[in-house]
């Protein structure tokens, strides 16, 4: 996918402490997709890091109605089932 990072994204990026290569990373190999609202779809995938380990969450905001889509933001939780969707 052809994506670019608005300055908004670059800067909590920075903030948080996530590089570049964390979000394409999560782009490419995604667990979960969602469309938030009509032109913006979340990427979503789980990550066990740190010292001890836990499972994180990255959630990829990206807006896909434009050419190349923008990614918006990026963060990471440990609120993993707060946003982790389950099929019915």
């Amino acid at each position: 996918m052809n994506f670019r990072f608005t300055d908004h994204a670059l800067r909590e990026m920075s903030r948080r402490g996530i590089p570049k290569e964390k979000v394409y990373e999560i782009i490419e190999s995604h667990e979960q997709e969602q469309l938030i609202r009509e032109g913006r779809k979340v990427y979503q995938a789980r990550r066990r890091e740190g010292d001890p380990p836990r499972i994180y969450l990255y959630r990829v905001f990206v807006d896909i109605d434009r050419s190349p889509v923008e990614v918006v933001t990026v963060y990471r939780t440990s609120k993993v089932d707060k946003y982790w969707r389950t099929e019915a």
